[in-house]
């Protein structure tokens, strides 16, 4: 089910026979961008709907999973349309969250591009970020789950690769193997959403680096995970890991990976950053001494960056090169040795050091999306896709937007489905 787009007055009162996890009551024509984009954000499906329609959420109540009231400027005890709002929200057990003013203040996000806007839910000059009105919203689309076992948080729009080849069909529940299958998809795609979770909330974004991301399951659960972080005001570590496989049983490995890969070391009340080389070596010994079942490995590219000097130190461990993009000149792979994580406990891992300049772009891509990067040939060297060729000198957020688009269009077919991450950085 894809994002239901936010409607016009005049298409409001259309009633949907699809679950929708937010309606925006609102007398204003359109949603306001930062909603808009934060319920993309979430992949929230949505709909605008006027004050004096709110009606229509009566016909199919279980259809609804929370709904928000834009009340700003309005007097809460002098309107009685709002009254008769509540009180029908609440005898439908639909939660209701009020915005009542608008303020200024950075908002956290992953996604490409920063907002500066964010909403306070009272009447006082205590303000709520974007992060925190999502909390809300979770919670609420959780009591509906709980109070309606007919009731379902709708899966992310930007359906994983197998969910677009398969399709979204619901198993026949009539028969007990078919209520089986979808109660193991239920948790699956609840699984995938914790995952989620583990991912960055925001990226670094500041007047010397802008950031961007992919993260494209093939499942409802990923076997990759990656992180962007400000280790201190001069430093920042970031990574994309990739466990072998994909479903659960690698899902399961990335979360460990992301609380095992340590950047820096605190000691009374100093600290040491971990070099690349010290950070791998690190996680692989932790991987190798948790003796998993299966045979568990992964790969891994581990960069540090000194935002003063726009020096990146890198490491990796079995897993693509990092992709420099640089005005005037073709694409560069970062080469630097390294084994496979988790297999020997004294594995070596190289680490090099390159010197960016001011709009070098530089991309980290799991195996998974090497075909929107370029392929080998029988000499093992690279060939660059003709689309980040023709890219070379676009912004970093412009660069993942395309190849986004690339990975939503291109025909899947079962033999390559795989998960996809990209992590991009540009020097400002």
């Amino acid at each position: 089910m894809g994002i239901m787009q936010a409607t016009r007055h005049s298409e409001a009162s259309e009633t949907s026979e699809s679950f929708t996890d937010v309606v925006y009551l609102s007398d204003k024509p359109e949603l306001p961008a930062e909603m808009r984009r934060l319920f993309r954000q979430k992949k929230l499906s949505f709909r605008l709907l006027p004050p004096d329609e709110h009606e229509v959420l009566s016909r199919r109540p279980d259809l609804i999973g929370t709904a928000i009231i834009d009340a700003q400027g309005t007097d809460l005890s002098q309107d009685p349309k709002l009254g008769r709002i509540i009180e029908s929200l609440e005898r439908n057990n639909i939660g209701a969250i009020f915005l009542t003013q608008r303020i200024k203040q950075p908002v956290r996000s992953f996604s490409l591009t920063p907002s500066d806007s964010s909403f306070s839910m009272t009447n006082s000059m205590e303000s709520i970020s974007l992060d925190d009105l999502w909390a809300c919203i979770s919670v609420n689309l959780t009591q509906r789950k709980h109070q309606n076992q007919g009731i379902a948080v709708k899966p992310p729009t930007l359906r994983s690769s197998s969910e677009r080849l398969w399709g979204s069909r619901m198993a026949d529940e009539s028969q007990p193997e078919g209520a089986l299958v979808n109660s193991l998809t239920e948790q699956l795609r609840l699984a995938g959403l914790v995952q989620r979770d583990f991912l960055p909330s925001h990226l670094p974004n500041s007047e010397e680096t802008q950031w961007a991301a992919m993260f494209l399951p093939a499942e409802w659960v990923s076997g990759d995970i990656y992180d962007v972080t400000r280790i201190d005001e001069q430093h920042i570590g970031f990574y994309i890991a990739d466990a072998v496989g994909h479903s659960m049983p690698a899902a399961l490995l990335t979360i460990f990976i992301k609380q095992a890969l340590v950047m820096r070391e605190t000691v009374n009340n100093r600290y040491r950053i971990f070099t690349p080389t010290e950070t791998m070596r690190n996680l692989n010994t932790r991987m190798a001494g948790q003796k998993l079942s299966g045979y568990q490995f992964a790969t891994c590219c581990y960069c540090l960056l000194n935002v003063k000097t726009r020096q990146l130190t890198f490491a990796r461990a079995g897993h693509p090169y990092p992709i420099l993009l640089r005005a005037g000149q073709p694409p560069q792979q970062l080469e630097t040795r390294g084994a496979l994580l988790g297999i020997f406990e004294n594995a070596e891992f190289v680490q090099e050091t390159v010197q960016l300049e001011a709009g070098d772009r530089l991309l980290l891509y799991s195996d998974g999306a090497e075909s929107l990067i370029g392929h080998f040939d029988g000499t093992a060297d690279m060939h660059f896709a003709e689309d980040l060729i023709e890219m070379n000198e676009a912004p970093v957020t412009k660069i993942i937007d395309r190849l986004m688009e690339r990975a939503k269009d291109r025909r899947i077919d079962p033999a390559e489905l795989d998960d996809m991450t990209i992590v991009g950085l540009e020097i400002l």
